[in-house]
């Protein structure tokens, strides 16, 4: 790390390349440690709690819809602000902004934090187990895993359908998880990445067309839709570049099937990943008792998904990342 920071500084073009670079490898290595949740809270875990607190201010019973709506969008751009001022803070104590510092304190804070706010490992997790209980032929198992990744209800799914449900979560956590923090740590630094993740989080908790937040999270969803545009797009690439021999597969399907999709952005990599796979994606699905009309990405692919192909899945994810992580080295020692 010292010789690190004698070819680097905070204010050097290629600093973020670096830490980004760094950061992808221990979150893929070693994840987020469970012990130092025993002792420190999770940033978004502050987040959910500041996002909870805006809800209860903005989205109060006898409120009317508009003003439930405006209330969310008052709350989001403050949330956003705040993040980022948290984010510029954290620059100022470790010295980053200061020109005569040598970097070291910077690169530890930033790399460290950095990989925390990246969700790779921890994706990973979550999906395998969904792979290791139907392997087993654990259907009760699988459910429950599939349950704690989607939306949808897990009761009605068979075991294809669970695997898809896997391999969707995949390719779309990949964007949101992994390569949007990345690209506004890259582009905005420490407060980019925070006011992402505050956005993301947001989305998670209020950003749903239920009743209860269909007014007050109208802001969340259409601010992390449009955070997510670039980097969903960025992500299908990479999802392709990951299996060279099904590249231009990936590309048609993105280009034919991704606008088809209800997200503006889910499409991009699920419609990569379901023609890297040969898998069909998507399409109708049951969230609570309504019946989505989604179309399929890749129509043309198999509908048996299964455990393999959830693995499968896994593995173009740490292809895709390591294209990723290659390339920012590349570009920082460039």
């Amino acid at each position: 790390m010292a010789d690190l920071t004698l070819l680097f500084s905070p204010h050097d073009p290629s600093w973020r390349f670096l830490v980004l670079a760094l950061a992808l490898g221990i979150d893929a290595v070693l994840g987020e440690p469970p012990w130092l949740w025993r002792y420190l809270p999770h940033p978004v875990v502050l987040f959910g709690k500041a996002i909870s607190a805006m809800t209860s201010w903005g989205n109060r019973r006898g409120v009317k819809g508009q003003w439930r709506r405006y209330r969310g969008i008052i709350g989001m751009v403050f949330l956003i602000v705040f993040a980022a001022m948290v984010g510029h803070a954290i620059l100022i104590g470790t010295g980053a902004l200061n020109p005569m510092t040598n970097g070291m304190a910077s690169l530890v804070v930033e790399t460290v934090l950095v990989a925390i706010l990246l969700a790779g490992r921890s994706l990973d997790d979550h999906v395998r187990r969904v792979a290791k209980a139907l392997a087993a032929s654990d259907r009760d198992q699988a459910r429950f895993h599939v349950s704690m990744i989607v939306g949808r209800n897990p009761e009605t799914l068979d075991e294809p359908a669970m695997a898809r449900a896997a391999i969707e979560t995949t390719a779309e956590n990949l964007s949101d998880g992994v390569i949007a923090p990345a690209f506004f740590y890259l582009v905005f630094g420490l407060p980019g990445i925070l006011a992402y993740k505050m956005i993301n989080t947001a989305d998670s908790m209020i950003g749903y067309k239920s009743k209860h937040y269909y007014a007050f999270g109208t802001g969340a969803a259409r601010i992390d839709d449009l955070a997510n545009i670039i980097p969903a797009r960025i992500t299908g690439i990479l999802i392709a570049m990951a299996s060279p021999r099904r590249f231009m597969p990936a590309l048609i399907a993105m280009i034919s099937d991704a606008p088809k999709h209800r997200s503006p952005n889910a499409g991009w990599p699920e419609a990569a990943m379901a023609a890297v796979l040969d898998l069909s994606l998507a399409g109708p699905r049951l969230y609570g008792q309504r019946m989505s009309r989604d179309p399929e990405m890749n129509p043309q692919g198999r509908r048996d998904a299964t455990a393999d192909d959830i693995l499968a899945g896994l593995l173009v994810m740490w292809r895709a990342i390591a294209i990723a992580g290659i390339g920012l080295l590349v570009l920082a020692f460039t």
